[in-house]
């Protein structure tokens, strides 16, 4: 058959791209076309992120493909992270840059958030962990810090839905970023009305909810669709697993931050799943997602800005090989305290942790990076176990995807901690995931089934089995 081209807009925290998905009806070859930097914009004390740039950029990559592949490019979409969203007025104009999830304003927002509605209800609502950076907290904020703004408002836009309606003019948000807001309903699947009445957030901004590969309309003659426009369902879209249906595999997104879990046909909305703090996203045909968001390689790449810092440039391989160049395992920490979130030297504040904790202090880079690695490792042990009690299902096999699965340093520990094999790969699982909605979109794909077995086919895989004897030193630091 013809090739067929298809592009992904995959933007993330520190950097986004344009690929195009070169489909020939058996595999999908990807071919990075145009790459920039992203990341925070400090304005005025606070973090934001620049859209108008990035806006720009994907316009950039587009051109770049026009040149490249002309009339064979087929369709565009666009996946971001997630709970970050822009507000827009009547007439279409943007209300200011849309702040960075790390911005410090929705500090201590939880806990006013409660006062109104209890934590309990608020989880039924939406089964969605609490975390402030959360889509909620942060109109909860617009509410406290920039009233004015949220009072002309008239649609409220996630990332990626912003950059499809610049694309094709069409308004809508996608399911499986739309659960990442803590503002979804995951049993109606729409707004979870009642809640956001109570919290005195106007219903009308909230646009409508709408499926993973559906069109949207046309970028000058280009079709857009709608992928799982977050980049961990674009991601678990992709996990090469031959065991579609069933919670006997677990996925690990390794990036900035990684995210475990199982897929689920519905939303898990139990006590324990509250208690443990576990949340429900969307996922491709309607499955959820019930994972637990951990810190993940942003420990990493903040030790590795502060050792440049202080004149010591390492890269991430550098990183890894000092890291397997000292002791094991002697000093934990728990990557989800509230204080790695965004701290201004994360090695000294890994280093006051183990103080306060009664551990000895990791002094060097290697040693500071093996604490990391084998916490993260110890946290992934820790939530595979939960994720067993939550679905009564013992997990056979983890998959990596993403950028982390090309550690093999942490993918070795990941496999002991959790005496379970790991399969790593794709890396590029967000970009491949979001093609190959698109190309089902297309009808080139039947089924969720048959498009992880062209996942398989277009990837290349490790396995790293578990060492009996290093899981067991392990063992007795998991709990």
């Amino acid at each position: 058959m013809p090739q067929q081209t298809f592009l992904a807009v995959d933007l993330g925290a520190e950097s986004g791209r344009v690929i195009a998905g070169l489909w020939d009806g058996q595999v999908m070859r990807m071919e990075e076309l145009h790459r920039f930097p992203n990341g925070p914009v400090h304005v005025n004390g606070t973090m934001r992120w620049d859209v108008l740039r990035l806006w720009a950029e994907i316009q950039n990559g587009i051109a770049v493909a026009r040149r490249r592949f002309g009339k064979s490019i087929v369709s565009v979409g666009v996946d971001t992270w997630g709970v970050d969203f822009v507000l827009l007025s009547k007439s279409d104009e943007l209300l200011g840059l849309p702040f960075h999830y790390r911005d410090q304003r929705t500090q201590g927002v939880l806990a006013k958030a409660f006062e109104i509605v209890p934590r309990t209800e608020i989880f039924a609502a939406t089964g969605a962990q609490f975390m402030e950076i959360n889509s909620l907290y942060q109109l909860l904020a617009f509410q406290a810090a920039n009233p004015e703004l949220l009072a002309v408002a008239d649609r409220f836009l996630m990332i990626p839905d912003y950059f499809n309606s610049c694309l094709c003019g069409v308004s809508v948000t996608e399911f499986t970023n739309a659960t990442t807001t803590q503002c979804l309903d995951p049993i109606k699947r729409d707004w979870a009305r009642d809640m956001l009445g109570r919290f005195n957030l106007r219903l009308g901004m909230f646009p409508e909810v709408i499926s993973p590969g559906t069109k949207l309309g046309k970028h000058e003659g280009i079709e857009v669709i709608a992928p799982a426009t977050h980049d961990t369902a674009s991601a678990v879209a992709a996990v090469p697993t031959e065991h579609s249906g069933k919670s006997t595999w677990a996925y690990l997104s390794s990036g900035t931050w990684s995210l475990l879990g199982v897929e689920v046909k519905e939303a898990v909305l139990s006590p324990r799943a509250l208690e443990l703090n576990f949340t429900n996203e969307g996922g491709v045909d309607g499955t959820y997602r019930l994972l637990k968001n951990i810190m993940g390689l942003w420990l990493v790449q903040e030790c590795k800005r502060a050792f440049a810092r202080n004149g010591k440039e390492f890269d991430y391989a550098e990183l890894a090989r000092l890291a397997m160049n000292v002791p094991p395992l002697r000093s934990v920490i728990d990557p989800d305290d509230t204080r790695f979130l965004n701290p201004p030297d994360m090695p000294a504040t890994i280093q006051q942790y183990c103080r306060e904790t009664s551990q000895p202090m990791p002094e060097s880079e290697g040693q500071i990076i093996r604490c990391v690695y084998e916490s993260l490792a110890l946290k992934y042990a820790k939530v595979v176990g939960w994720l067993e009690e939550l679905t009564g299902a013992r997990i056979e096999v983890i998959h990596i995807v993403g950028g982390g699965s090309k550690n093999t340093v942490l993918n070795t520990f990941t496999a002991n901690a959790c005496n379970r094999p790991v399969i790593a790969g794709p890396a590029e699982a967000t970009a491949l995931g979001n093609l190959l909605v698109q190309a089902r979109s297309k009808g080139e794909i039947s089924s969720l089934a048959q498009l992880r077995v062209i996942a398989r086919a277009s990837s290349e895989l490790q396995t790293f089995m578990p060492d009996a004897r290093e899981a067991g030193r392990y063992g007795g630091l998991r709990g």
